[in-house]
């Protein structure tokens, strides 16, 4: 069912100068920040030849990123993500498998413009987890 490694998105306090670690530090491929109001965020890609890294930072007091970061003032690992290739089939694939999707079970469209949803971190080992249409 699942795909390739889409990206993994790590929360960070600061959003410039984490752009900036994975620049100048790295030498990476790094996007312009890019505000995404219907999931509360700034994000900004790093380009790797394989995945991509997505830099999320805190758009608004109530940003779920936000939430993350006043437990994780430093920052930290926010989820993966992995591509498939029909989200409704994966979605009830999922949910018969008893996997629980996060909130309403309707797809959002996410930061690359495609069809996502979240899967609940308990039922994949801790990790926040999110498919993507591709």
């Amino acid at each position: 069912m699942i795909g390739k490694l889409n990206h993994v998105a790590i929360a960070v306090p600061d959003l410039e100068k984490a752009a900036k670690t994975y620049r100048e530090t790295l030498g990476a491929k790094v996007s312009e920040p890019h505000a995404i109001p219907t999931h509360g965020v700034t994000v900004v890609f790093v380009e790797l030849p394989n995945t991509k890294v997505e830099l999320l930072h805190p758009l608004g007091a109530n940003s779920p990123i936000a939430k993350f970061l006043e437990k994780n003032p430093d920052g930290g690992m926010h989820h993966m993500c992995f591509e498939v290739e029909d989200i409704i089939a994966a979605r009830d694939q999922l949910k018969a498998t008893g996997a629980r999707v996060l909130g309403d079970g309707e797809p959002k469209i996410g930061a690359h413009g495609k069809p996502v949803l979240f899967l609940h971190p308990k039922d994949f080992v801790g990790t926040l987890t999110e498919i993507e249409q591709v």
